[in-house]
């Protein structure tokens, strides 16, 4: 190739363009060649450092359950305890404030006589309640004990009234209520039908629940004289009357009823999508084919 030629590369040109590639490979090369000879090393851990490791969760968890703990405003009682015997001071200790203490005192004053009764007083937190369930004890007296040495019953023993046949007058004569709470009774106990349980008194319109347990152990009764509502031959306004059931609750049977000609068991209502299963058990008492 001439010299005079374009294309033409001096032998000093075509040494330095051989020495760079080689440095190109050099560079691209060694470290691959560098990992492939060095040996592959494996991080172990000895047994000694497993244990050690184990032992610092174990301790973070602890020391965690130790700060929710000590968080805790609650208390485990004492000792042994007759929840109806406690003062305020007392359960102020176990972490009541003093508005819930006296709450509690309200209820206990005409006695508690299990822990299911005492896990119903709404202003005990369960998280307390399951601190005191184990701890306490009840008498075997009577419920309602400063009740039955009040002026009200005084030398005589209080004969529970039947609620359902009960006149105004008779739930007058109930120690702790007047002519408002009895006219109250007696209008749920009419748009009702009747009471099937006692804890239905909690719905009567201003019913609270201390006054609840207050009256609830003299009343009695009697589901004969519960009146039912017929679903063959009711009508929309009568099952809205309920008031367990509202205008779209009832027309909502009635479309059933009238789409299979009739209802041949009371489990059918249960086909409406507004019939839910506890529901039907609040108004099964109710109905009747």
């Amino acid at each position: 190739m001439s010299t005079n030629d374009g294309l033409y590369i001096s032998k000093r040109n075509r040494q330095g363009v051989y020495v760079l590639i080689g440095i190109c490979l050099f560079v691209v090369f060694t470290p691959r060649l560098i990992d492939f000879f060095t040996p592959e090393q494996t991080i172990v851990i000895e047994s000694e450092e497993i244990a050690q490791l184990k032992k610092a969760f174990r301790d973070k968890e602890v020391n965690k359950n130790r700060t929710n703990r000590y968080q805790s405003p609650f208390r485990v009682p004492p000792s042994m305890f007759n929840p109806n015997d406690y003062s305020l001071k007392e359960w102020m200790y176990l972490g009541l404030t003093e508005k819930q203490a006296n709450v509690v005192l309200k209820f206990t004053k005409h006695g508690v006589g299990s822990n299911e009764e005492l896990s119903k007083i709404f202003v005990i937190p369960k998280a307390l309640y399951q601190l005191i369930k184990d701890s306490t004890v009840y008498s075997n007296t009577v419920l309602f004990p400063k009740l039955q040495n009040s002026e009200a019953v005084k030398k005589e023993k209080f004969t529970p009234i039947e609620i359902n046949g009960a006149s105004q007058l008779d739930i007058e004569s109930i120690p702790g209520i007047g002519p408002f709470y009895a006219k109250n009774i007696l209008r749920y106990r009419e748009r009702l039908g009747g009471f099937v349980r006692k804890e239905q008194l909690l719905e009567v319109w201003k019913m609270e629940e201390v006054k609840y347990f207050e009256i609830k152990e003299f009343f009695v009764i009697d589901l004969d004289k519960v009146n039912k509502i017929k679903l063959n031959t009711t009508t929309a306004a009568e099952l809205k009357a309920h008031p367990y059931l509202n205008w779209n609750i009832a027309n909502s049977i009635l479309k059933i009823r009238e789409r299979k000609g009739g209802f041949k068991s009371v489990e059918e209502i249960k086909e409406s999508i507004l019939v839910d299963e506890e529901l039907f058990n609040k108004l099964n008492p109710y109905v009747s084919l």
